[in-house]
C-alpha cells in the first residue's frame, strides 16, 4: 500500500514536472510577442495568459493531491524510510528539478512583467499623443470658428 502510494507521489512530482516545463513555453511565447512593444498582438497575450491560468489551476491541483496523499502515508515512511530509500530519492531528486524549474519560472515572470510594463508606457504615451493631436486639432477649430465673425473693423478718418 505504502510503496503504491509513493509511486502515486512521484508520478505526481512527474506530472508537476511537466506542467511546469509547459508554463515555461508560454513564459518564452510571451517573452516573443512582449518583445516589440510597437507590434504587440494582444489577443495572442492574452491566449499565453488564459493558458497560464489553466497550467497553474492544474498545478494547484496537483499539489493539493500530494499533500493529501503525502499526509496518509507521512508516518509510515518516517518510520521505514530504509524500505523505501529508493523511490525517496528519486521523489528528491524530483523536488529538486521541480525547485529548479521555479526559480526559472519566477525569473521569466519578473522579466515579462517588465516588458509588460514597458509596453503599457509606450501605449499610454501613443494615448497621450494621440490625446494632445486632438486637443490641438480641436483649439485650432475654435479659433478658425471665431476669426468667421469679426466684425469689419474699418476706422473712419475725416475728422
Amino acid at each position: 500500500m505504502v510503496s503504491a502510494s509513493l509511486d502515486m507521489l512521484e508520478e505526481s512530482l512527474v506530472r508537476k514536472l511537466d506542467v511546469m516545463h509547459r508554463i515555461q513555453e508560454e513564459n518564452a511565447r510571451q517573452k516573443d510577442i512582449l518583445s516589440d512593444p510597437d507590434h504587440l498582438d494582444v489577443e495572442e497575450f492574452d491566449r499565453t495568459l488564459d493558458v497560464k491560468g489553466e497550467l497553474i489551476d492544474q498545478l494547484l491541483s496537483l499539489d493539493e493531491g500530494f499533500q493529501t496523499l503525502f499526509d496518509r502515508v507521512k508516518e509510515e515512511v518516517g518510520e521505514h524510510k530504509e524500505l523505501y530509500a529508493d523511490q525517496i530519492k528519486r521523489m528528491q531528486n524530483l523536488i529538486h528539478d521541480i525547485t529548479d524549474a521555479s526559480a526559472s519560472i519566477e525569473a521569466a515572470e519578473r522579466r515579462n512583467k517588465s516588458m509588460a510594463e514597458n509596453y503599457f508606457k509606450v501605449a499610454r504615451n501613443h494615448m497621450n499623443q494621440g490625446r494632445q493631436s486632438s486637443a490641438a486639432a480641436f483649439n485650432y477649430y475654435q479659433t478658425m470658428n471665431n476669426f468667421k465673425n469679426v466684425p469689419p473693423q474699418f476706422m473712419d478718418r475725416k475728422n
